[in-house]
């Protein structure tokens, strides 16, 4: 579902990805690692089509992202480290209009939107202006917009900023139940725990360049020992 080629993103000089190839599969949970400034946010730009290679490929479902951006983004949900949601709409406004860009009927709308706002407790704050928000509330709602057109592929960059354990249970069971039904999960953590708990596969980046991608227990048994946070600071230390 995910295929990345030689990708290459420069700003100026400075490499921020460096030659990155990568595959993930359908219904996989993958889970991307790197410490600050390593080339994860780029990386997810680039898939989500918000920013062009320098070089390489981005395919989703087998669809380039650069030369059929539209066709490609149809199948994809994303929510970025800091979602920008309108202030001066109220969920149910920002939900209607999220499922008119994918050009969903109202009805569908009002079914998916119904559930999602169920699933994340916004039910009953849905009418109210997301100005009243508060920052938990707006990633609860970023989620609900991002899986309205049920994706089939989601790119998830930190999403735990704001959330409090409960609502992060209430996440990662949900990002879990859509693996299972075939949904391509791909999101980044500094939760070194989190990515205990749910990679299926992780990848660790580091300086631009993909260090390990892989299953947990490989990279333990390559690594000599059981605890992932060791084992991360010792590949990008």
């Amino acid at each position: 579902m995910i295929e990345i080629d030689g990708l290459v993103r420069k700003y100026g000089s400075h490499v921020a990805v460096d030659g990155l190839d990568l595959r993930v599969g359908r219904g996989v949970f993958y889970t991307f690692l790197g410490p600050n400034g390593a080339g994860k946010t780029t990386t997810m730009k680039v898939m989500a089509g918000l920013l062009r290679p320098t070089a390489g490929t981005v395919r989703i479902d087998g669809i380039d992202i650069v030369e059929h951006p539209v066709e490609a983004k149809k199948r994809i949900g994303y929510i970025p480290d800091h979602p920008y949601l309108y202030d001066r709409l109220t969920g149910w406004e920002f939900l209607r209009f999220i499922g008119g860009l994918y050009s969903m009927a109202p009805g569908a709308v009002r079914a998916r939107g119904e559930e999602l706002l169920e699933t994340f407790a916004l039910t009953e704050e849905a009418n109210h202006l997301v100005d009243s928000y508060s920052h938990g509330m707006r990633q609860r709602l970023a989620f609900c917009a991002c899986f309205i057109h049920d994706p089939s592929v989601v790119i998830v960059d930190e999403p735990w900023v704001g959330l409090d354990p409960r609502n992060i249970r209430t996440a990662i069971r949900f990002l879990e139940e859509r693996t299972a039904e075939g949904v391509t999960i791909f999101m980044s953590t500094h939760s070194l725990d989190i990515a205990e708990d749910i990679a299926e596969r992780l990848g660790i980046i580091h300086r631009g360049r993909l260090l390990y991608d892989g299953t947990l227990n490989d990279l333990r048994a390559s690594g000599g020992r059981d605890d992932l946070e060791e084992i991360f600071l010792e590949m990008t230390g």
